[in-house]
């Protein structure tokens, strides 16, 4: 009995370790509750936290406490990265813009490009010096650039983290650097890259194993990537290290193969060696079981919708980009399957990028992604004569 009662206690002491990790077979809505079964692989063992994703659908493959707070160190520059890149999308930056570094920018400790006061560098410069030295004072001359001061960046840095909807992160600096209440999660890391991986330049940086900054001059700076899985893994090319002694070795990485790109997050490990080696193995794992299936190709037509009192009777909703589902390698052909889900028709006007329904895709009967599908083009509403025109030739059974 002594025996019966000692083996009890063990199984219930063990059970808090089995929860702690759960993974997601495939698709968008995942079983958060899933267990780790004894044959699935063990990942990120040494991390206090960690998750691994498809960056294409957000499918989330493998978790470990995703949603634990904690200190993210210099993946914190991953959010300055995407303010960055979004700035350059809308044309309020450009690569070529000259940024001067001011006294404040100039005194960062820690990692840093060890810019001087009223240096000028380029935007292209200070994004590789971020991206591959993990450049403070780099992160910082981009902030104030953007938005006059760190402080006003900081607080576009958490406007941009609610609009994501992420609920674990609080920024108090654009380049992690230890200071109270600032932190985030495995999860948000996650998000965070994802965004900025539409932005494919961002490759050209993150991807780049070494390069020069000053290379003109008597004092050339050589960068070479903290990240050493752009070198060692075949596909990595991103995205940022991090280390404080609080965060201890941090790493958000991403690789792609076959078409299947996956973004891993670790937090917390013990070492850069045990690092490296725990992403590698998630992406290992992901690649050997995983596969993408592409289900429509950009600029494919998926639908179309009819137009009441519009100046064009219909509109056709096409692929953005291309639409593919992550499945488990060795899934049967037949089991996915999709659903258009449209309004019978809507009336004018209708507006660019406007959300008109939804094609959602399932696995054996069971939904696992689903694509908001948009207006890509703005519809106005058509006036007395056009409507006139319509209406008669239907009468006489005419197309317009």
């Amino acid at each position: 009995m002594k025996k019966v009662v000692l083996g009890l206690l063990a199984l219930v002491l063990a059970m808090p370790l089995w929860s702690s990790v759960t993974y997601a077979n495939h698709g968008g809505p995942h079983d958060a509750g899933a267990e780790v079964s004894s044959d699935e692989a063990v990942l990120a063992e040494n991390s206090k936290s960690a998750i691994l994703i498809d960056a294409d659908t957000g499918t989330v493959i493998f978790e470990k406490k995703s949603h634990e707070k904690l200190p993210p160190a210099s993946i914190t520059k991953i959010m300055t990265m995407l303010l960055t890149m979004e700035a350059i999308d809308k044309g309020k930056l450009k690569l070529t813009d000259k940024v001067t570094a001011s006294e404040y920018a100039s005194s960062m400790g820690g990692s840093q490009i060890f810019l001087e006061p009223g240096e000028q560098m380029t935007v292209d410069e200070l994004l590789k010096g971020v991206a591959m030295a993990s450049g403070n004072d780099a992160s910082v001359a981009l902030a104030e650039k953007i938005a006059g001061t760190e402080k006003n960046f900081v607080k576009m840095m958490n406007d941009r983290a609610r609009q994501l909807g992420l609920k674990d992160t609080h920024f108090e600096n654009c380049n992690g650097l230890p200071v109270e209440n600032h932190y985030s999660s495995a999860h948000d890391i996650a998000m965070i890259s994802r965004e900025l991986l539409k932005y494919e330049g961002i490759t050209k940086y993150t991807g780049s194993y070494q390069d020069y900054l000053r290379k003109e001059t008597e004092k050339p700076f050589w960068l070479v990537n903290t990240n050493k899985l752009v070198r060692f893994y075949s596909g990595a090319d991103g995205l940022k290290t991090g280390y404080t002694s609080e965060a201890k070795f941090c790493l958000a990485a991403t690789a792609k193969r076959d078409g299947l790109r996956l973004i891993a997050v670790v937090l917390g490990e013990p070492n850069t060696k045990t690092r490296n080696s725990e992403v590698s193995a998630m992406f290992d794992y992901a690649f050997s079981q995983y596969s993408v299936q592409p289900i429509y190709k950009t600029g494919e037509v998926i639908g179309k919708v009819k137009i009441k009192k519009g100046k064009t009777s219909n509109i056709e909703l096409a692929a953005s980009k291309t639409m593919s589902v992550l499945i488990k390698k060795g899934s049967e052909p037949g089991s996915i399957t999709q659903k258009l889900e449209l309004p019978d028709k809507l009336v004018a006007p209708v507006k660019e990028g406007q959300v008109i329904g939804k094609l959602v895709v399932y696995q054996d009967g069971k939904p696992i992604t689903e694509f908001e599908l948009r207006a890509s083009t703005t519809i106005e509403k058509a006036g007395f004569w056009t409507l006139f025109k319509r209406t008669t030739s239907q009468l006489f059974f005419v197309d317009s």
